[in-house]
């Protein structure tokens, strides 16, 4: 394993593409050392901040607050990265592979455009998770993004395919232009969540404002939910599927596009 401790923090955020195991894991401790970072408009090296320790791997532990450090795993194809602290924007970032857990928070632009692999936040993240960036015709290709507290706006910006998981609440904007994949929200939303979808699934375990453009459907336990859970049960997250504890209520829109998604509310039995 691949060790960097942060030792000075950078005054303004740093750019660090070469936080990635594809490009560390053939390369000498002293070719390590040498990688490129920018720092503003100047280039520096990976050493100017980081101790660098360990032997070459496709494994990469980040000790330290990188809050200020972006692009940390950007299109990362294998391997796993483990941030011990914070995480800066842009992480995991058009992601192809591979896994990366941080124990703190997230900035913005976690899992942009990614395409496979995990990402695992333990705290919060910042807004357009899993998102497209803009002009960009599709956010979020497949993989899984799981989040431990909140999330900001526009989760799930234009994503096709893929899992995302909120555990705690997300803000504005959740699903926004949704065009496949499920967003799962512990603790609901704020509003316009599904704004202008098209496709995909939005499941939320509490109640959440819904825009006039959703129609209810109907209220029932779909198949498929059963299939989440048992895949998100081995990851740590506890989704409902029995008829016993209630149903779902379904919502279909956003009849503003018109498109086809759904929105799935949690109904325990009682209420």
């Amino acid at each position: 394993m691949i060790t960097l401790t942060l030792v000075e923090q950078p005054v303004v955020p740093l750019e660090a593409e070469v936080l990635c195991p594809d490009v560390m894991a053939s390369l000498s401790h002293e070719a390590i050392r040498a990688l490129p970072v920018c720092l503003g408009k100047r280039q520096r090296r990976l050493d100017d901040f980081f101790r660098v320790e360990g032997e070459a791997s496709d494994e990469l532990e980040i000790r330290g607050d990188a809050a200020k450090i972006k692009w940390i795993g950007r299109a990362m194809t294998r391997g796993r990265i483990v941030v011990n602290g914070n995480a800066g924007m842009h992480l995991g970032a058009y992601m192809r592979g591979g896994a990366i857990e941080v124990s703190g928070n997230a900035s913005d632009w976690v899992g942009a455009e990614m395409s496979g692999g995990l990402i695992r936040v333990r705290g919060n993240v910042g807004g357009q998770t899993g998102a497209a960036y803009r002009g960009s015709v599709s956010g979020m290709r497949d993989g899984t993004i799981l989040v431990g507290r909140d999330a900001g706006l526009e989760v799930g910006m234009r994503m096709k395919r893929g899992t995302i998981v909120v555990s705690g609440r997300a803000r504005d904007f959740a699903g926004l232009q949704m065009k496949g994949g499920t967003i799962i929200l512990g603790r609901g939303a704020e509003l316009r969540t599904g704004a202008w979808m098209v496709r995909g699934t939005i499941i939320s375990l509490h109640p959440i404002p819904l825009l006039p453009t959703f129609a209810y459907a109907c209220a029932y336990l779909p198949a498929f939910v059963r299939l989440y859970a048992r895949h998100l049960g081995t990851l740590g997250f506890t989704l409902p599927c029995d008829e016993v504890s209630g149903v779902y209520a379904r919502y279909t829109g956003d009849a503003a596009v018109p498109g086809k998604g759904e929105i799935l509310v949690w109904n325990p039995r009682g209420n």
